[in-house]
This record gives structure tokens, C-alpha cells and sequence, in this order.
């Protein structure tokens, strides 16, 4: 399982509650598009995941901004993925960027509101915020190879789930 995340916004720790501890602690991958924004809560994540696969946000630390890039791509599962905060950026601008690294999905943040939305060439994936979000869901998404198979054959089925399990939203990655 890949797990994803946003928009962590703390100074003391990882701020992992219910679902989203639960799914960081299985996870064979975690992705986070940003907003640590302070070398403590990056440090925590690090000791709760065994892969962490992240960038800095607009709310960074310069000792955040010096240990992880504004904008990364990483292949997990089979899947090309784009890591951006995405602080100013359009959904156009978004998916441009995916195309141009020939990415299955554009991870971002910022709004602290999930979405997901499908282009022509790639998926648009903001998981929200698991620690602080807007609109009072905290939430995160759940990412899975199809077929159970760990190494992926390039298609993910995708959930964003509330900090108490539930199932907002099911998707998919191709």
C-alpha cells in the first residue's frame, strides 16, 4: 500500500490520529506533498515510515527547505508520480507538469481539501490534510495495486479516507 498525505503543519511531531497512523504504519510507501514545517514533524514521519518519499512546502523551515527538493518524481508500485506542494499552481499548470515528466499522477497539497481529478494524461491527487484541514475532514488517500501484487503492473485502485476509516472517495491510477 502507498500512502499519501499533505499539509502535515506541525511543530512537534507527525500529528498522525486513527486511519491515517494506521495507514502510515503499513504502508510500503509514503508520499507527502508537503508542509512538515519544521525538521521535528519530518524526523517523527521518519521514524513511523519506512519509505518516505516527500518534498517542502510553502510553510517550511529553511531545515526543511535544505533536506527535501519543492518538487521531486518517484516511480513505487509501477506508478510514475510528481510530488509538488503546489502552492500557486493551476490545475493546468498541475497537469502540464505531470505530462512533462511523463507522470500516471500529480501529487499536491496546499488547499488542505482532497481531490482527485482525472486529465487525459494523468491524475490530479490532493489528499488534504490529515492534521489540519479545511472544512473539518481530515483525510488522506490510500493507494493499491490492482491484483494485490506489491511491484505493480502501472495501475493503482485509490481511496480518500477520513480519519476514522470511512471511504470518501474510490478512484483509480492507470
Amino acid at each position: 500500500m502507498i500512502t499519501v498525505l499533505s499539509d502535515t503543519h506541525s511543530t512537534s511531531g507527525h500529528e498522525l490520529e486513527g486511519r491515517a497512523r494506521e495507514a502510515v504504519e503499513a504502508a510500503d510507501a509514503v508520499v507527502h506533498a508537503g508542509d512538515f514545517t519544521n525538521e521535528a514533524a519530518l524526523d517523527a514521519f521518519r521514524e513511523v515510515c519506512e519509505r518516505l518519499y516527500a518534498v517542502h512546502g510553502n510553510n517550511a523551515t529553511p531545515g526543511v527547505c535544505d533536506r527535501l527538493p519543492p518538487e521531486r518524481t518517484v516511480e513505487v508500485a509501477g506508478v510514475r508520480f510528481v510530488l509538488t506542494h503546489g502552492d500557486g499552481q493551476s490545475a493546468t499548470a498541475l497537469s502540464l507538469l505531470g505530462r512533462q515528466q511523463a507522470a500516471d499522477a500529480v501529487v499536491f497539497g496546499h488547499s488542505h481539501r482532497h481531490a482527485v481529478s482525472h486529465g487525459e494524461d494523468v491524475v490530479l491527487l490532493n489528499p488534504g490534510s490529515h492534521a489540519d484541514p479545511r472544512g473539518g475532514r481530515p483525510t488522506h488517500a490510500e493507494l493499491r495495486p490492482r491484483g494485490g501484487d506489491a511491484e505493480g503492473d502501472g495501475r493503482l485502485t485509490g481511496e480518500i479516507r477520513h480519519r476514522d476509516g470511512s471511504v470518501l472517495e474510490a478512484f483509480e491510477i492507470r
